[in-house]
């Protein structure tokens, strides 16, 4: 049984460690970053970025404890809500906009699959 609980320990630490990874990629190309965790239900927990240049992405991880390990191994600030200060720093761009009208409003069909 201990075997089993410290096998999942190390897998879950690998995981951390990947998306510590990634996290940092992300922050040195956009000259820093902040973010934001959010439970998305059974898919895991959303690793939200925000880079200093107003750039943003985001990463999923399968547990809460797994994106938290994972920047605290990143040196990420967290903030506990995505509003204000850090949602007024996000940039979006033609995609976005032009994603969002095709979605929302009728605006150009995403491409088909």
């Amino acid at each position: 049984m201990a075997d089993t609980a410290q096998t999942a320990d190390k897998k879950q630490d690998r995981t951390a460690a990947k998306l510590a990874k990634q996290i940092g990629a992300f922050a040195a190309q956009h000259g820093g970053a902040e973010g934001h965790l959010a439970h998305i239900g059974q898919a895991g927990t959303r690793i939200v970025l925000v880079g200093t240049d107003g750039g943003w992405g985001d990463l999923v991880a399968p547990t809460f404890a797994v994106a938290r390990l994972a920047a605290e191994k990143a040196a990420l600030t967290l903030h506990e809500d995505f509003d204000g200060e850090l949602a007024a720093r996000v940039r979006t761009g033609p995609y976005e906009w032009t994603r969002m009208a095709g979605i929302q409003i009728g605006g150009p069909a995403n491409p088909a699959v």
